[in-house]
């Protein structure tokens, strides 16, 4: 990467590594209460973090991970120091985002193990959405439509496969009802009361149902980006959080990961390969409309989604609403 040799605290098994710095995110900084210093005072902006000690990987994990906050609460002292290499820096928790995994580096560490050089700019290639193909498409009746496709997408650098399911029959002078639908396990398939994912889900499939029933079509696009975007380890970390009293932004924050990460340039390649210029985004989240519209594809109308509400996600719920900028009632 042009930077230094870097070792994510997580996922190392070069046991015997030790370093004097730690690369983390601001976020977690502020948690670590360095945020009144110079160098960690840039919101969003990467951490370098010099402890009194050589961090070893124990060390390190417990200044990453907030799981681990009880368990070790002397932490320290810390303080942060210049960073002179910022976009590698960056593109390091970038890339421990799309991994999943926590975003902390030991930094220059002895006995690292083997290293794997790594620019910048594969980082903006893998972003792009431009290896994204259409692998293969069936026909798949489902219980909201019986006339419907599912089309599979992969990319060459990354093994996450894409899905959209089309439901109706395609027509040129009717933009079709998309949703963009980001995977979640314990929504999805599990059933889980703590969002409204799974709702969502069946919600927008019967609306295109509907849709198709009245001469018109839909799309739906399911996104491999559990936890918008940050991971299934990680968002259940962020549940964790959740259950100490954080709602859904602090607890992300906490982790030192942004609370939306997920991509949109996938999913404009994907309506781009569908033949998908002008749509009607089936969503309650401004931000989408202005994703796919600075992605140059036209979103004609934002169609309301009805939120799937229940006791146990009134907090998630308001937390979307007046943290987001979600547009519920």
């Amino acid at each position: 990467m042009g930077g230094p040799t870097l070792l994510p605290a997580e996922t190392a098994i070069a046991s015997e590594a030790r370093a004097g710095r730690l690369l983390i995110s601001s976020a977690r900084a502020v948690t670590l209460k360095l945020a009144n210093q110079r160098e960690a005072a840039t919101p969003d902006a990467p951490v370098l973090l010099h402890g009194a000690e050589p961090f070893t990987l124990a060390d390190a994990r417990a200044a990453a991970d907030p799981a681990l906050d009880l368990a070790h609460p002397l932490k320290g002292p810390f303080r942060a120091d210049r960073l002179d290499w910022q976009a590698e820096a960056q593109a390091a928790l970038e890339l421990a985002r799309i991994a999943g995994i926590l975003p902390a580096f030991m930094v220059d560490p002895d006995n690292p193990g083997e290293a794997q050089s790594i620019e910048t700019g594969d980082l903006a290639t893998l972003q792009s959405g431009h290896g994204l193909r259409i692998v293969t498409r069936a026909r798949l009746p489902v219980a909201a439509a019986l006339d419907a496709e599912i089309v599979a997408f992969r990319s060459t650098d990354d093994l996450r496969e894409h899905v959209a399911l089309v439901i109706g029959e395609r027509r040129a002078d009717r933009p079709p009802l998309v949703r963009l639908h980001s995977e979640c396990l314990t929504g999805d398939v599990l059933g889980s009361l703590k969002c409204d994912c799974g709702p969502q889900l069946d919600g927008a499939l019967a609306q295109m149902a509907h849709e198709a029933d009245s001469g018109g079509w839909g799309v739906l696009l399911y996104l491999r980006q559990e936890g918008r975007g940050i991971g299934l380890v990680n968002k259940l970390r962020a549940y964790r959080l959740q259950d100490q009293g954080h709602d859904t932004v602090d607890a992300n924050q906490r982790l030192g990961l942004p609370d939306e990460a997920r991509d949109f340039h996938t999913a404009a390649r994907m309506l781009a390969l569908l033949d998908i210029a002008d749509l009607r985004l089936l969503t309650n989240n401004p931000r989408k409309v202005a994703a796919l519209e600075a992605q140059g594809l036209s979103v004609s109308e934002r169609v309301p989604h009805a939120p799937g509400a229940n006791p146990q996600n009134a907090r998630y719920l308001a937390t979307k609403r007046d943290r987001s900028g979600h547009l519920l009632p």
